[in-house]
């Protein structure tokens, strides 16, 4: 899915006023344009008045650009639905063995090594979205909002599930139980389950330190890892919006480290790696522009200006054919800077 790229991405509240911070939000939280209007008592046209400056004001191509933005900048905090929940404080729990969730591909759930079966698709989206807010509690509305959307189910079955999970990740004997229940709604118990998504950001976490130390290596290193944890399309086959906006923030985070990484990878003059990544990057997101520019940037560099430059025509006719568009403004620029040989210029454009 493509994204228009700026070369900086600044925060939201900088550049949107508060009308269009609210609708960047609803937006974020996958509401239609007519939800949008109902929830702020407008008119459906101010909406789409709003949603069109925001797209120009943040450099984004589409609506979809704009939700990743919103997650992005911190505006629409996963599963939180248009609803904003407190964050409830969760203490610390020392010891014994731990549950291992991962989103970053199918839902997998071990213990210990071992797989454990957590149930049919919407008693695991109901996981999903726990694991993918760990640090607060998830009311009983958000996860039917989240895992049924508009067609909730008749019965009330979310405690069903909760239980049912919790017979599951059970660790031991002890009366404890993974998934805690407090005024607030569910949460997963603190220190008992570890995420994929957490260990990933973590070693980005790393590989930016990494970067500011002039380690370029040691990023690379880092990325790499960070990239192994995904195992596929993330939260691939769960139902329901929330799992719908966290595929698509984590497929862009995931282009979002191989970026890093490739950029770390031309630094070191390491030019044939950065194009065998990329280009499979560029076969899976034909439409993705930051990445073509990056692969058409390390094709340049590599002395395969003629390559590079296939490249954008390729990009060029499937936006046109596909979406009706012109490549952006970070594409555009790359083709120029290649045409005239700069590649002193290629190596200040930042993705």
């Amino acid at each position: 899915m493509p994204t228009t790229v700026t070369t900086r991405r600044r925060p939201a509240a900088a550049l949107l006023g508060r009308q269009e911070r609210r609708v960047l939000h609803a937006v974020g939280c996958g509401l239609r344009d007519d939800e949008i209007a109902a929830a702020l008592a407008v008119s459906e046209d101010a909406v789409a008045g709003h949603v069109a400056r925001i797209l120009v004001k943040l450099g984004l191509r589409d609506r979809a650009a704009a939700i990743v933005h919103a997650f992005d900048c911190g505006l629409v905090v996963p599963g939180c639905g248009p609803r904003p929940q407190a964050v409830v404080p969760m203490a610390r729990t020392v010891g014994g063995p731990r549950v291992e969730i991962s989103v970053l591909g199918p839902l997998e759930v071990r213990r210990g090594g071992r797989a454990l079966d957590p149930g049919h698709l919407r008693q695991q989206a109901v996981l999903a979205a726990l694991a993918l807010c760990a640090r607060r509690a998830v009311s009983q509305q958000e996860l039917l909002d989240g895992v049924w959307g508009m067609e909730p189910p008749v019965t009330n079955v979310v405690p069903v599930y909760i239980y049912r999970l919790r017979k599951t990740l059970r660790l031991g004997d002890g009366p404890d139980p993974v998934i805690e229940h407090g005024r607030c709604g569910y949460r997963l118990a603190a220190g008992r389950v570890e995420v994929d998504v957490a260990r990933m950001e973590a070693l980005v976490a790393e590989a930016a330190a990494a970067d500011r130390a002039g380690e370029a290596a040691e990023a690379v290193r880092l990325c790499s890892r960070a990239l192994e944890l995904f195992r596929g399309e993330p939260l691939a086959g769960l139902p329901g919006p929330f799992a719908e906006l966290e595929r698509l923030r984590l497929t862009e985070r995931r282009i979002a480290v191989a970026q890093h990484k490739s950029q770390g990878q031309l630094r070191l003059g390491r030019h044939s790696e950065a194009i065998a990544e990329l280009s499979a990057f560029a076969a899976e997101h034909p439409l993705n522009e930051s990445v073509a520019a990056m692969l058409m940037r390390a094709l340049c560099l590599d002395g395969r200006q003629a390559d590079a430059l296939t490249v954008f025509d390729r990009v060029r006719l499937r936006l046109a054919d596909e979406l009706g568009v012109r490549p952006g403004r970070v594409l555009r620029l790359t083709y120029r800077m290649i045409l005239r040989g700069d590649e002193t210029g290629l190596g200040l454009i930042t993705p």
